[in-house]
């Protein structure tokens, strides 16, 4: 027992003098990820797994901590736990990165969301801001710890279940909330009325933040590989015709247009999403289709418009969007005299 208990704390210390180790592996793993889903891999959703079992090990905590002491007569030291919380943010939070960097519609406010998590990461590898700061403000930190679990779970869900984005995303807002309960039960004094009802006050709020932030976060496993505004499109080859980025009126009027768009997903995925069709911010139109996981080059379909306002002048977006209202991407064009 104590020639484990030796090599456990060889260990600790191995990784306190390496304290990029697993932001490194996380990092390096995500890109694997997104590599292998890109390719429509199985072994993609073993990474995202293998993740996943870290939050599950860090859950469960103070059972495997009991256990280990009831078993081994192995006490786990508070700074170790401390520095094993510490790893699971760092891998996770550099694991996700690859997916947001590359998802995200740099154009649009999902920008705010990925610049945080771009933050969070580099917050889980400097230590003086880590135990420093962030550790200290009890609220601060719990936000943080479940922004982990929450984007992990945005980007395995799909990966491993085959879930769809809205069902993704509503069950990490869930689990994320349920798993932040234990610390709000520690934050919060809940003996009497009072403190009940600021339990779920907070329950509420984070899961109501979660929930309608939802526009602001990319959709992990979804991007956007080809688009086009055009005037045809090849039926028989799922290709587009030229495309372009101004139409006049009477070009727009006699032929109408597609809105062209191939969309990679992970395999065994089927999702439904929107062409929004916005004129001067304004939405004039919104058309469903359903899309499937696998293809190579990205599922590919359009939408073809041929009604338009009376003054179509202007400019004009067809965004792509989840039925949670996340955007996979979108394409601009202007209409002149």
């Amino acid at each position: 027992m104590a020639i484990l208990k030796q090599r456990l704390l060889r260990l600790g210390v191995h990784l306190r003098r390496h304290p990029y180790l697993f932001a490194l592996i996380g990092f390096i793993g995500g890109i694997a990820s997104f590599a292998l889903v890109e390719r429509q891999d199985d072994m993609a959703g073993l990474i995202a797994l293998f993740m996943l079992a870290s939050w599950l090990l860090l859950v469960l905590e103070t059972p495997v901590r009991k256990l280990m002491k009831w078993l081994f007569r192995l006490d786990m030291p508070p700074s170790l736990v401390r520095f094993t919380t510490q790893l699971v943010h760092q891998e996770s939070y550099f694991f996700v990165l690859p997916f947001f960097l590359i998802t995200t519609t740099w154009a649009s406010s999902q920008v705010i969301f990925t610049a945080l998590l771009i933050l969070a990461a580099l917050i889980s590898i400097i230590d003086p801001i880590y135990y420093g700061w962030l550790a200290r403000r009890r609220w601060l930190f719990l936000a943080y710890h479940a922004l982990a679990l929450f984007v992990l779970l945005l980007t395995a869900l799909p990966i491993i279940f085959h879930l769809s984005t809205p069902d993704s995303y509503a069950i990490a807002t869930v689990v994320s909330v349920l798993f932040a309960l234990p610390s709000l039960l520690r934050a919060i004094p809940v003996g009497g009325v009072k403190g009940a009802a600021s339990l779920m006050a907070m329950v509420v709020v984070l899961g109501s933040a979660a929930w309608l932030g939802r526009a602001a976060v990319a959709p992990a496993t979804l991007w956007l590989t080809e688009g086009s505004i055009t005037h045809t499109v090849d039926r028989q080859q799922k290709s587009a015709g030229e495309g372009r980025q101004q139409f006049n009126v009477a070009q727009l009027t006699e032929q109408g247009i597609f809105a062209y768009t191939a969309i990679r997903a992970p395999l065994g995925l089927n999702e439904r999403i929107y062409h929004q069709w916005r004129h001067q911010g304004q939405i004039v139109d919104q058309i469903p289709l359903d899309i499937h996981g696998g293809r190579e080059d990205g599922y590919r379909a359009w939408t073809r418009k041929e009604s338009f306002p009376a003054d179509p002048r202007g400019q004009w977006q067809v965004r792509v969007k989840t039925e949670a209202g996340q955007q996979v991407g979108q394409l601009r064009f202007t209409v002149t005299d």
